[in-house]
């Protein structure tokens, strides 16, 4: 859910949370600088806990290391909890449940040993270097594309029921006509085989060896090159639909009709003449500006005596 954080009050918290919550000075920027390094740094530890030659030779190190780093994030989230106006909505915003999750595992170990793997979420708390960078405004580009992705939705999921069919009938008949040996030994492992194949992938671990097993991968292949970028130009074209609604309008050109103008274009593209209805075309003398500016404060007036409601009988 979408919450915006807010200081508990003045003093103490306020300066904790201009530092935490915020990056327009040089030491909110630096906190966060420091907490996607710290971030990065515990996943890469992580990481290389998980190589075995790295994990018998420094066990305790590895172990010492990620303790020190869930503390410093407990304390930081209690820091993050002690400034906040409310906490407990804080906790179950986006970012609250990813600080918590991040600091879940270890503590978890604790109890389920091996949990500390899962760690690797803390990736997520790096999403804050969109507010570091000031590349919030990308989230709108973002946004687009999921909007499209919406609108596409109907045309994908038919699309991809088309596909589980041919599959599903492809895998059918691949379990008829080949033998168990060839590794076809039930019809949801022909359905592995065939989307493998549709995919144009190619694991080789199934392999048909009749002929006419292999005339049907023939099939399947070619099938699945033909329809792969189906999808794609579905998608690709309520993104150029969506970026066309988005920058040009629809309101018609007064002096010729032509209605596809960029949303900042002042000037019709065709005739060139002023579209802004709200202000005078700049071109014109001060005494012809004065006379628009007349004229429009009488048709506001005209529009405002249609609207008064007749007086009651």
């Amino acid at each position: 859910m979408n919450y915006l954080p807010k200081p508990a009050g003045e003093g103490l918290r306020t300066r904790v949370f201009q530092i935490i919550f915020e990056s327009d000075t040089l030491a909110a920027k630096a906190f966060d600088i420091a907490l996607i390094g710290a971030i990065l740094a515990s996943v890469l530890v992580v990481m290389l806990e998980s190589v075995a030659a790295f994990r018998d030779g420094h066990a305790a190190l590895f172990y010492w290391i990620e303790w020190g780093f869930t503390i410093a994030f407990t304390l930081e989230l209690a820091v993050r909890l002690y400034c906040l106006e409310r906490p407990f909505q804080y906790l179950k915003s986006f970012y609250g449940i990813i600080d918590l999750v991040a600091i879940l595992p270890t503590w978890l170990a604790l109890v389920l040993p091996g949990a500390q793997s899962l760690v690797v979420v803390r990736l997520l708390r790096t999403l804050r270097i969109f507010r570091v960078l000031r590349l919030m405004e990308f989230v709108g580009e973002g946004r687009l594309l999921v909007d499209a992705l919406k609108r596409s939705s109907h045309q994908i999921f038919l699309f991809l029921f088309t596909v589980f069919m041919l599959v599903t009938i492809f895998a059918s008949l691949v379990y008829l006509i080949e033998p168990e040996e060839a590794g076809f030994t039930s019809i949801p492992t022909s359905i592995y085989w065939a989307v493998v194949t549709l995919t144009t992938v190619g694991y080789g671990d199934i392999v048909p060896v009749t002929p006419l097993g292999q005339a049907i991968s023939v099939m399947v292949m070619l099938i699945g090159y033909s329809i792969i970028a189906v999808p794609t130009g579905v998608f690709s074209a309520e993104v150029i639909r969506s970026i066309r609604a988005d920058r040009y309008s629809d309101e018609a050109c007064p002096g010729c009709g032509h209605d596809r103008h960029e949303q900042r274009a002042r000037y019709c593209l065709r005739c060139g003449t002023w579209l802004d209805e709200h202000s005078p075309d700049p071109r014109l003398s001060e005494q012809e500006q004065e006379a628009w500016r007349q004229a429009r404060e009488g048709s506001d007036a005209d529009d405002d005596e249609d609207e008064t409601p007749p007086p009651a009988r």
